[in-house]
C-alpha cells in the first residue's frame, strides 16, 4: 500500500486528461488522523514552480491535511495565472475535504510553461474526482498517477515498533536535487510534532535524495512532503524515527536511480579517505557530472583516467598522485598510477561500484548516478513533442 500503509491515510489516482496517453494524471493523499503535523523540503533551484511557492507557504506552520499532485504539466513560468491555478487547486481540494486551503500542499510535474485555461480546468476537475475516489487501498493508483517518463510506480514501506512510514515517489530525469528530488510523499502514523518530522526529513534527504545525481539537472518542482497522523498512538524516539525515514528515502532514491531515463548502468560512487564529508560529496558529484566518464561507462570502459581528471576540478583536499580508484572491486589505479589491467573488470552487469580512496582523512560519502546513453539523449530531445 505504501503511502497508505500508515494508519489514517487514504489516497487516489484518477484520469483528468492532462496526459496524451490517457493514463491517470492526478493523485491525492489525505491525512484523516488526529494530527495534521507535516514537514517538507523543496528544490533549491531559484527558478521555482508555482506549486513550490504555494506549498512552502502551506508548510510554514508545520501542518497539512492533504497533498494534491498532477503530472502532465509543471505549472512553472506560467505567470500570475499559474499561481492562481495552484491556489484554485488547493481551494477545490479543501472544499471537497472540508479543510482549509492553507492545509493543502500542491505538487505538479511535467513540461515547464504549460498552464493555460484548459490545463486549469482539467486539474480542477481531476482534483474533485480524486477527492471522490479516496481509499485506504489507493496508494498504488496515486503512485501511478504522478509518473511522467517513469516506467513504473515507486513505493516503499518501513515498519517501526507499532508504527510505520510509507511513501511514493516519481522521477526519472532531472535528478540532481538540492534538498529534495522530484515529487515524494511520505506518511507516518507515529505521534510526533512537526519539528521532529522536519529534523528527521532533512537528515534523511541530506544523505539520500540529495546524493542522487543522475544527470546534473535540477528540477523547478522538487518536493518531499512528510505527513503524520498520530493514529498509531506511538511516539518513537527521534533516533528510531530518523532511521526509519532515512531507510525509506534510501529505498525510494534507489528506485529513482534504477528508473533513470535511458540508463544502462546504476552507478554507486563511494568516496573514502576525504578530509571532510563535504569534500567527499564534491568529489563524488564531480564523477556523476562527468559526461566523459558516464559515456565511458555506457561503453563498458573502466576509464579510470577520466575519474582522476574529474576529481581534479574540485576544491577538495587531496593529492592526485595519492589516490586509489577501483571499479567493481578491482583496483585499477594505486597512488595515481596503473595497478591492474582494465580488462580485469567486468562492466557488463547493470550495477557498477566505483570506489575512490583519497587518503586525505576519515570522511566518506556515497553518490548515486547513471551512465549517459543514446536513449537518454533521444528521450530528452523529443520530450516536449
Amino acid at each position: 500500500m505504501s503511502v497508505t500503509a500508515a494508519k489514517g491515510f487514504v489516497a487516489s489516482g484518477v484520469v483528468a486528461g492532462l496526459k496524451s496517453t490517457g493514463l491517470p494524471d492526478v493523485a491525492l493523499v489525505v491525512n484523516r488522523g488526529r494530527s495534521a503535523a507535516a514537514a517538507g523540503v523543496f528544490t533549491s533551484n531559484r527558478s521555482k514552480a508555482n506549486p513550490v511557492i504555494w506549498s512552502q507557504q502551506v508548510l510554514a506552520d508545520g501542518a497539512a491535511r492533504a497533498v494534491i499532485l498532477n503530472s502532465g504539466g509543471a505549472n512553472c513560468f506560467t505567470g500570475a495565472f499559474g499561481f492562481q491555478t495552484t491556489h484554485s487547486t488547493a481551494e477545490t481540494v479543501a472544499e471537497a475535504l472540508d479543510v482549509s486551503a492553507g492545509d493543502v500542499v500542491v505538487c505538479s510535474t511535467g513540461l515547464i510553461g504549460v498552464g493555460d485555461q484548459v490545463f486549469r480546468d482539467k486539474v480542477l476537475a481531476g482534483s474533485r474526482a480524486a477527492a471522490s475516489e479516496l481509499s485506504p487501498d489507493g496508494g498504488l493508483a496515486a503512485a501511478s498517477a504522478i509518473m511522467t517518463t517513469d516506467t513504473h510506480p515507486k513505493q516503499a514501506v518501513v515498519q517501526g515498533d507499532g508504527w510505520s512510514v510509507g511513501g511514493m515517489a516519481k522521477g526519472a530525469g532531472m535528478l540532481a536535487p538540492g534538498l529534495a528530488t522530484m515529487l515524494v510523499v511520505l506518511t507516518t502514523d507515529a505521534d510526533l510534532p512537526s519539528g521532529a518530522l522536519d529534523a528527521a526529513l532533512r537528515e534523511a534527504t541530506r544523505v539520500t535524495f540529495d546524493r542522487l545525481d543522475s544527470d546534473g539537472c535540477m528540477s523547478t518542482n522538487d518536493t518531499v512532503v512528510l505527513l503524520a497522523s498520530a493514529e498509531s498512538g506511538v511516539t518513537p524516539t527521534q533516533a528510531d524515527f530518523a532511521r526509519a525515514v532515512t531507510a525509506l528515502c534510501a529505498d525510494l532514491a534507489r528506485q529513482l536511480q534504477g528508473d533513470a531515463e535511458g540508463a544502462s548502468h546504476d552507478i554507486t560512487v563511494e568516496v573514502m579517505g576525504a578530509e571532510t564529508e563535504d569534500d567527499a560529496v564534491d568529489v563524488g558529484r564531480s564523477l556523476a557530472r562527468s559526461n566523459l566518464l558516464m559515456a565511458a561507462v555506457f561503453g563498458n570502459d573502466p576509464n579510470w583516467g577520466r575519474v582522476l581528471a574529474a576529481i581534479g576540478t574540485t576544491n577538495a583536499v587531496f593529492d592526485p598522485y595519492d589516490v586509489d580508484v577501483s571499479f567493481n572491486g578491482v583496483r585499477l589505479c594505486a597512488k595515481g598510477a596503473p595497478d591492474r589491467p582494465v580488462t580485469d573488470v567486468d562492466m557488463t552487469p547493470r550495477a557498477l561500484h566505483i570506489l575512490l580512496d583519497l587518503h586525505a582523512g576519515p570522511a566518506t560519502a556515497t553518490i548515486l548516478t547513471n551512465d549517459l546513453t543514446h536513449d537518454y539523449v533521444h528521450e530528452n530531445s523529443a520530450y516536449s513533442s
